[in-house]
């Protein structure tokens, strides 16, 4: 058996994680090295590294579950645009070894731009706010969809 991953990990919870929604075959949470607010990553329950080892029915599961944070975001931030993007494995820069989608909502003047534009390096040595991300996570939890 494979070592669990850092999501099999949030999944099982043995790690914690800021969730933002959760449905029968995906689970959502916000991203603890955000490119802006409310940058939230939706991660499969099945643990594959590509988009082509879920079964059929866990990728459409996937992708509602995209669609249904979209929904919570945009009622949240009051937008219809997000950038959506999958790093399919290692050489793509998938740095987790778990298929999961950036869902990250963007409104005029976020100072974003292109996929490239918008990823900037982003230091691991920088500590994350988990105060702030669990205000978030919970007032995103509470937004009716």
């Amino acid at each position: 058996m494979s070592e669990a991953t850092l999501f099999d990990r949030i999944l099982d919870k043995t790690l914690p994680s800021h969730m933002v929604a959760e449905g029968e075959m995906w689970y959502a949470f916000l991203d603890i090295y955000p490119q802006r607010e409310g940058h939230t990553l939706v991660v499969p329950k099945q643990s594959t590294q590509h988009l082509s080892g879920l079964t059929d029915e866990m990728r459409k599961g996937l992708f509602d579950g995209v669609v249904a944070v979209q929904d919570r975001l945009s009622r949240y931030f009051e937008t219809e645009d997000f950038t959506v993007c999958i790093h399919d494995g290692s050489l793509a820069g998938q740095e987790v070894p778990h298929v999961h989608v950036h869902v990250i909502p963007r409104t005029a003047g976020d100072g974003g731009s292109t996929l490239q534009a918008m990823w900037p390096n982003i230091s691991p040595e920088k500590s994350p706010d988990h105060e702030s991300f669990a205000a978030l996570s919970f007032e995103l939890q509470e937004v009716k969809t």
